[in-house]
């Protein structure tokens, strides 16, 4: 059993200003000297920068839909190991999940199977009376999630709090925050939402500290630490990648010790272009027996020394097509590996890049496919079924993914397709190449602590 202090902040809809509190709760109580834990529910890679920069621990995710419910407290407590306090920044609505799954991947959910309280961050810039009538609605929907206060955002001035905090006297659920209108705080976004920390360095950590100074100067953060401090223990076990499932053999051993041969370098893909990566991947890699070296490929020539196989994640190719395509000679170099059957698994933006060309910028040819910029938003959860055998999957295997995207590609003639589903519409996706089925590249952004094997199989075909 692990006690961990958290809070959930939630909020009615999208747009109410969850970012922005979440974020700046994580900044301002590692101020205060605390070691704070961030998360997000849900499958989203951009807000955990931020939350990375505010805390200096990994942003991880909590995603019900592609994880598992099951797994949800044993992820949160690994990601929560020796923290003092743990922010979890929720998604959408609070009771807004997975379309026509109920409850499935919501707000509300996470919040349940972690027995966390809720605070509810309300946008009162157009309503006074009428917040009591929302926060009683949102209070009294499921009453096994307990909305421990709320927090005020886009006050407008001190005769509105006083209308605001009168109201909310009726409902029973204390005020524990007020945050004024302000044109300071801006986070640019474009086509897929905020743009990632990773992108913009100085500017996030100025942003990121406004946040603080916002939450430290509106919010009563003895409160916030208090009602932190009611969340009950959890009976779950830590997730632990190292018991996730056998590593590889080699010469009959399981495994490295430090002492052993040198591990298989997987050449993990960073860097501004691609920022989509769950931490947990490459501590599944690493606990499978892999040593996983991160590059860039827009500034580095060439991959790690040794590179024995190549994980390239999602992230925004399309915005820096130009200098992807000016590093010819890394571009080269992944061909060649993917050529000599090397395993490549590639996500979304990794997909883009392995393609001929991207909006007419050379890629690195890997894929006989095009890739364009488009109008149309992707985006939803799928169930996936492995179509047929490559590096990362067994032909039949099952598992959750998510697209998000607004490009597409054309594939040439003979494609193997990685992946088959028929929810929201049947389709075949992906592509599955190189001489020995080495390339997996699809649009599906999976989590791999939901299917631990992948990590293990791809590291054993690194390992030859």
């Amino acid at each position: 059993m692990v006690a961990v202090p958290r809070l959930v902040i939630a909020a009615p809809s999208s747009g109410s200003g969850k970012t922005t509190v979440a974020t700046g709760l994580m900044a301002a109580f590692a101020q205060r000297g605390l070691a704070v834990s961030p998360h997000k529910v849900g499958p989203d890679y951009i807000d955990p920068g931020y939350h990375t920069l505010a805390t200096g621990r990994p942003g991880r995710n909590l995603d019900a839909y592609l994880c598992g419910p099951q797994r949800v407290a044993p992820l949160f407590l690994h990601g929560a190991r020796a923290a003092d306090l743990a922010v979890v920044e929720g998604v959408m609505g609070l009771y807004d999940g997975a379309a026509g799954q109920g409850e499935l991947a919501s707000t509300a959910q996470v919040a349940k199977l972690l027995r966390a309280p809720v605070v509810l961050v309300v946008d009162a810039s157009s309503q006074s009376r009428s917040v009591a009538a929302l926060v009683h609605g949102f209070a009294s929907w499921d009453p096994e999630v307990r909305i421990g206060g709320v927090i005020l955002n886009k006050v407008g001035s001190d005769r509105h709090e006083a209308l605001l905090r009168e109201a909310l006297e009726e409902s029973g659920v204390p005020v524990l925050g007020v945050l004024r209108r302000s044109a300071r705080l801006a986070v640019p976004a474009r086509h897929l939402g905020l743009i990632p920390a990773a992108e913009r360095r100085t500017e996030a950590v100025g942003a990121v500290r406004e946040m603080a100074d916002r939450v430290l100067a509106g919010c009563d953060m003895d409160a916030l630490l208090a009602l932190a401090r009611t969340a009950p223990v959890l009976t779950a076990e830590p997730w632990d990648p190292l018991a996730c499932g056998r590593p590889f053999r080699r010469g009959g051993t399981e495994g490295h010790s430090p002492t052993a041969a040198p591990r298989p370098v997987v050449a993990m893909a960073g860097g501004p272009a691609f920022t989509f990566s769950y931490p947990e991947h490459t501590e599944l890699l690493t606990a499978a027996g892999a040593e996983v070296i991160p590059f860039d490929p827009l500034r580095d020539e060439r991959l790690p020394d040794r590179t024995a196989g190549l994980v390239i994640g999602g992230g925004f190719p399309e915005v820096y097509a130009p200098e992807l395509s000016a590093n010819e000679l890394l571009r080269k170099a992944v061909a060649t590996l993917a050529s000599a059957g090397a395993p490549v698994a590639a996500e979304c933006a990794g997909l883009l890049y392995l393609a001929r060309e991207l909006d007419g910028a050379p890629m690195c040819g890997v894929l006989d496919a095009t890739a364009r910029m488009t109008d149309r938003l992707t985006l939803g959860y799928r169930d996936a079924v492995a179509v047929a055998d490559s590096a990362l999957a067994e032909a039949g295997t099952r598992l959750r993914g998510h697209e998000f995207h607004r490009t597409a590609i054309e594939p040439g003639a003979g494609r193997t397709p990685a992946w088959g589903w028929s929810q929201p519409a049947r389709r075949l996706e992906g592509f599955v190449a190189g001489p020995t089925g080495g390339v997996h590249a699809s649009y599906l952004h999976t989590h791999w602590a939901a299917e631990p094997s992948l990590a293990h199989r791809f590291v054993a075909r690194c390992a030859g």
